[in-house]
């Protein structure tokens, strides 16, 4: 018997067309891309809001599958075969009624592209408020058993911040931009990200600055021990295509490393 869910019966189909655009992560410590989270626009490189806000409750599920054989199949063409690079896919857990069953289109997508399960993350934004824990659990559970990584976006920012890290671990979590802007010159938010810090190391769990903007928030990230980083001082959003990291951050990186 095939596995289904209430998605896949009662979802409506997507009335509207979409593409993605790509924005790299950079690894300070190999000094090389680690990976592009794939961020979705308008056939024109309209905004993620301009697409977002087309979605209806009865297509959230229909939406979110085309999002992750959309960001696949993009990254098939684009990525480097065998670079293990990996490709960040965002996902919304409401959306998920049957983990295994709504892994479908996925499997599917990445068989036919020739694309590495373990080349995927799936982040899930502290922002979308999530009512039953355990099936967010059961969901990370199972996308770890298919060998995905999994990340928590936007922490710090949403409900249940620390609740959540105490619930599950994911592999990877992203710090807010928010707490990310003008950590320069705050010693509030140098505490509270060095706290953060500590504790993933506590839990094995991979830490990313996503927003940074500023060379010396990207300083003071670095010496604070963050080694993942995304943001308008590496690069903007390609759409359909890989940015290059910008040609200042490589040189800032060995000023620093050897500082």
């Amino acid at each position: 018997m095939t596995a289904t869910c209430e998605g896949c019966q009662t979802s409506r189909p997507l009335d509207f067309e979409f593409s993605m655009a790509f924005q790299p992560i950079y690894d300070v410590a190999t000094e090389r891309v680690w990976g592009y989270e794939a961020l979705v626009r308008g056939l024109s490189g309209e905004g993620a809001y301009a697409i977002l806000s087309k979605v209806e409750p009865e297509q959230r599920y229909r939406f979110d599958q085309a999002c992750r054989v959309k960001a696949i199949e993009l990254a098939s063409r684009l990525f480097t075969p065998g670079s293990g690079t990996k490709l960040s896919i965002n996902f919304m857990p409401n959306a998920v009624y049957e983990p295994a069953a709504c892994l479908r289109a996925t499997l599917t997508a990445a068989r036919k592209a020739d694309f590495p399960l373990d080349s995927i993350m799936f982040e899930f934004t502290e922002d979308e408020k999530v009512a039953d824990i355990g099936h967010l659990q059961n969901i990370i559970a199972e996308y770890r058993r298919m060998g995905f990584t999994t990340a928590l976006d936007d922490f710090g920012a949403g409900y249940a911040g620390l609740g959540l890290l105490a619930d599950f671990q994911p592999d990877l979590i992203k710090i807010d931009m928010k707490l990310v802007r003008g950590i320069d010159t705050s010693r509030a938010r140098q505490a509270i990200i060095a706290a953060m810090l500590f504790v993933a190391r506590e839990l094995d769990i991979k830490v990313l600055a996503e927003g940074v903007e500023t060379e010396a928030e990207f300083v003071n990230l670095k010496a604070a021990g963050v080694k993942l980083f995304q943001g308008y001082y590496f690069a903007k959003p390609a759409f359909e295509a890989l940015p290059a990291i910008g040609p200042d951050v490589g040189t800032q990186v060995m000023r620093h490393h050897y500082a």
